[in-house]
């Protein structure tokens, strides 16, 4: 990843918040035809090894599971937005400005084990359905379907173990700008996109 220091983000407490606020991953596998990438919701254990672990499960039927030790790469994406060069004071002064677009992401890179374990699937599924239901008014459970049922998915399904080798998160929300352009682009974005004038803001 390309990574100017005025946007990299040095904040682990901000980059396991964005993984788990925005867990949909997409996971890079480099495979000897090649890399592959899948879309894959992921859980972040932070305690869980040298720089943290994830844990996932993919169909039976990718073959992503099958490249134990392949290197991979998950790339978190959080708030992003076009911006619009006519929102900087500047363009008024000098006319020297040009279209960008701020974002967030995190890229945790380790190494595949794949998990061909029930009751560690079970656990899995467990904790990643009671986490995203929980704001619903009426949250599912597992144990709401049928035991065999619930078993019969447990077999159409591997689990995915990724013990990270580093964590690394980008920010790029501005910073590169003097104060008024900021302000510029922070009630630019307005209420169509709070997260990234907030983020704006707060750099």
């Amino acid at each position: 990843m390309y990574l100017p220091k005025h946007f990299e983000q040095p904040d682990r407490d901000a980059l396991i918040a964005l993984m788990r606020e925005r867990p949909l991953a997409t996971l890079i596998v480099t495979t000897p035809d090649g890399p592959t990438a899948d879309l894959i919701p992921l859980e972040f254990h932070p305690d869980d090894g040298a720089q943290g672990t994830l844990r996932g499960h993919v169909a039976r039927a990718n073959p992503l599971w099958r490249h134990a030790g392949a290197h991979t790469l998950a790339v978190f994406t959080g708030p992003e937005a076009y911006v619009s060069p006519g929102w900087y004071p500047s363009k008024r002064e000098h006319g020297k400005v040009v279209p960008t677009w701020n974002y967030t992401m995190v890229q945790a890179r380790g190494l595949l084990t794949a998990v061909d374990d029930a009751p560690w699937l079970r656990a899995l599924v467990g904790r990643l359905t009671d986490h995203h239901e929980a704001t619903q008014a009426r949250p599912w459970s597992v144990s709401d379907a049928p035991d065999d049922y619930v078993q019969q998915m447990l077999r159409a399904i591997v689990g995915i173990e990724i013990a990270l080798t580093s964590l690394a998160g980008k920010w790029k929300v501005s910073q590169n700008r003097n104060a008024a352009d900021r302000e510029g682009v922070a009630q630019g974005l307005g209420a169509c996109q709070p997260a990234m004038s907030a983020l704006v803001q707060g750099h």
